[in-house]
């Protein structure tokens, strides 16, 4: 039997640690890392909880090896943080599931990513990524409105309301408060007034294929103009999810897959666009270690609403890592 290592960051232990509700935003909650074990043991794995980047260290020093690593570790500092693990799995040889370094550091930096993509043809809003107060002097952008938000951060942090801006005066406070506060570089892009949309893709390269589309609308009450911080952390009161359907679908789907593909990421992830203007969908920015929570985090939440359950989620995301990795078996599913 294939025996798989579950690697994470658990919040409850960072939040013991003293770390701060915010900078554990990312981290998953015990019940999300109880439904992925279930689900893998239904599909006829044996699993082993390892944890951390810590532990995992420690593990492989102690001589500890698997058949494959099921990882969701973040990480906790620098632009490298979430290639942290793969990369020392890829030391020891050992197999895993989601994106390699190279892949989990360049779409962490949304700059970088961003500039990947528009080389490979697909629609970003125009950008700059400002590392100091003395480069907004220099800020060869569009007209306001425009958006501000850490360039190296997930699940909303840092951003808020007031990161839409709409004139210099607002654009200075602003920038020069997600600097000192997230201690690293902002990225300001062109604002775009449309419709948000996240889309759920599995599988790796040529084999990827799109889940489907998730709408995002903000209910009353919520905070106005993007999905904030807030509105994740309250997702439950603050949006309403809907699957976005045919004709309606088709853009958006072509727009994220390709993006997909250009940034190289593997078995599963989800792409978030925004409409400009004219209605037309942008690239905005990819998430290759996708929650994996069954009701709370995006991806399931998205493929439930396609008719995709948790289980067939796992599933796919497990056949694609079976299909790259030679030397991985799937179980009998039929035995499971």
């Amino acid at each position: 039997m294939t025996t798989i290592a579950l690697t994470f960051d658990l919040r409850d232990d960072y939040l013991a640690r003293g770390f701060s509700e915010q900078q554990t935003a990312e981290f998953d909650r015990a019940d999300t890392i109880d439904a992925i074990e279930r689900g893998l043991a239904l599909l006829g794995y044996r699993t082993v909880r390892v944890g951390n980047a810590y532990d995992l260290i420690a593990a492989l020093a102690a001589g500890a090896r698997w058949d494959l690593v099921f990882n969701i570790c973040e990480g906790l500092y620098g632009f490298g943080r979430e290639s942290l693990v793969p990369a020392l799995l890829d030391h020891y040889r050992i197999p895993y599931v989601f994106s390699d370094p190279l892949v989990l550091a360049m779409t962490l930096h949304k700059g970088v990513a961003k500039r990947v993509v528009r080389d490979q043809g697909v629609p970003t809003p125009d950008f700059a990524v400002v590392e100091r107060m003395a480069q907004l002097d220099r800020l060869a952008l569009p007209a306001f409105p425009l958006f501000v938000k850490p360039v190296a951060e997930g699940t909303g942090k840092g951003v808020a309301s007031s990161c839409l801006v709409t004139d210099k005066a607002a654009l200075t406070e602003r920038v020069a408060a997600l600097l000192a506060e997230h201690e690293q570089p902002v990225l300001v892009e062109t604002y775009l007034p449309g419709r948000e949309v996240t889309v759920g893709i599995t599988g790796t390269g040529s084999r990827a294929r799109v889940a489907g589309v998730m709408d995002i609308v903000l209910k009353k009450g919520a905070d106005p103009a993007c999905y904030t911080y807030r509105n994740k952390e309250e997702c439950e009161e603050l949006v309403e999810y809907r699957a976005v359907t045919g004709t309606p679908s088709e853009e958006p789907a072509r727009v994220a897959l390709a993006a997909y593909r250009a940034l190289g990421v593997r078995d599963a992830g989800r792409v978030d666009l925004r409409q400009d203007a004219q209605g037309r969908y942008q690239f905005m920015e990819i998430n290759p270690l996708p929650g994996m929570h069954p009701e709370h985090s995006d991806l399931p939440i998205l493929c439930s609403l396609c008719g995709i359950g948790f289980l067939d989620l796992l599933t796919r995301i497990m056949d694609s890592a079976s299909e790259r990795i030679p030397c991985m078996n799937r179980p009998d599913r039929k035995a499971a």
